[in-house]
């Protein structure tokens, strides 16, 4: 009997051993073979286990509705090796990358970016990195999530595939044609093995090549700010003081919400405005949006941006004419110009013909700016799975 029972807490303790030592051990498989892994390791830095492009939203946008995509992990890494490969530009001599650096939130640090031939762009590069996710900031037309988000400065582009069309056939940016580009693609031997682990096969074609790019895009989530971690502790949303800060980001925040929020929301999650003419100009040369719909109502108005890591994306508007943040809030502060198609917001109250002057001091100029700093998210410019992946 007392072996019986000694036997059976041997048996007991072996199995809660074995329980706890399952829960513990990080279980990785490979998804490449040998050959395959090989063939790859010669030109990519890629791990030869699955890479996590899990989306999770923070609290304080689940909390009003917004949904964090699927995101099928076999494309992000095709389409992050597409984003960074310059076979994707007519004479292979830039990437998407190009413009869009990691560092700086996937924006350029030039006014206008150079294209295939050296070229310069009609307008400055748009960071992918500020939105919180294209599809989680895409919402519909509802009250609940404000308007479409479109893509492009003049929002010509209704999807990241269209974006991304666009920008390759481009005379000055790519210039390469999709049919050509799936010829140069095909047979590429690291192309066969990832269309292969994304699609099943290896046929390379423009819906699969862009499908990939929309889902490594998708997945630029950017959400790991200070403004974040206040915001998911607040009992009052964006009113009020936040305790993760100190007075002077405060501060800011309240001028922002008195003064910007109407355009760019207080959440940094849901955009008011998608399109806005700013003051820049009296006469505009880029017509912005007049240039897509020729109407005149339409000129001189631009995509609102979103400003998460708004300190990293210098320079700023539409043709990177401002070089700082503080030229930009000075803008705002003193520098709006009458022009017909003036954002109602931008208007004086009393004379509605006349630029809003918000006679900021010095020190609010500092706070707004200081705020606007909250905004970066340096875990997204750090992390591993969004750089370049080749050698």
């Amino acid at each position: 009997m007392k072996t019986k029972t000694l036997l059976s807490l041997v048996l007991i303790l072996a199995f809660t051993l074995s329980s706890c030592l399952k829960d513990n051990v990080d279980v990785s498989y490979s998804i490449y073979t040998d050959d395959e892994y090989e063939t790859l390791s010669s030109i990519l830095n890629l791990p030869n286990n699955k890479i996590d492009y899990l989306v999770k939203l923070p609290a304080h946008m689940s909390e009003i509705g917004m949904v964090s995509p699927s995101i099928d992990d076999a494309k992000a890494t095709l389409g992050r090796v597409l984003f960074y490969d310059t076979k994707l530009s007519k004479n292979e001599a830039v990437s998407c990358a190009s413009c869009h650096k990691q560092e700086l939130a996937f924006s350029d640090d030039k006014a206008l970016s150079e294209g295939f031939e050296g070229e310069l762009t009609f307008r400055n590069s748009l960071a992918l990195g500020s939105v919180p996710n294209f599809k989680s900031s895409y919402g519909g037309g509802s009250s609940l999530f404000g308007v479409n988000q479109q893509f492009f400065w003049d929002e010509r582009a209704h999807s990241i595939r269209a974006q991304s069309v666009q920008t390759i056939q481009d005379d000055i940016e790519m210039g390469m044609d999709m049919s050509e580009l799936v010829t140069r693609l095909s047979g590429v031997d690291y192309y066969d093995i990832l269309f292969t682990k994304a699609y099943g096969n290896f046929n390379v074609t423009e819906q699969k090549i862009t499908d990939a790019l929309e889902e490594f895009i998708n997945a630029m989530v950017s959400v790991n700010t200070r403004f974040d971690d206040a915001m998911d502790i607040s009992q009052n949303g964006a009113e009020g003081n936040f305790a993760l800060f100190n007075a002077e980001e405060n501060l800011g925040k309240a001028l922002f919400i008195q003064h910007c929020s109407a355009c760019h929301g207080t959440n940094m999650s849901v955009s008011p405005r998608s399109v806005a003419n700013n003051g820049l100009e009296i006469d505009y040369e880029d017509k912005g949006v007049g240039n897509i719909t020729l109407n005149e109502e339409d000129e001189g108005k631009f995509k609102v941006p979103f400003l998460r890591n708004i300190a990293l994306t210098a320079p700023y508007m539409h043709d990177g004419r401002f070089a700082t943040l503080e030229e930009v809030v000075e803008h705002y502060n003193s520098g709006i110009k009458p022009h017909a198609n003036l954002d109602d917001t931008l208007r004086d109250l009393l004379n509605p013909a006349y630029p809003k002057r918000l006679n900021l001091s010095d020190d609010e100029k500092d706070a707004l700016i200081a705020f606007l700093h909250t905004l970066t998210d340096r875990e997204l410019m750090a992390d591993a799975k969004f750089a370049d992946p080749f050698k």
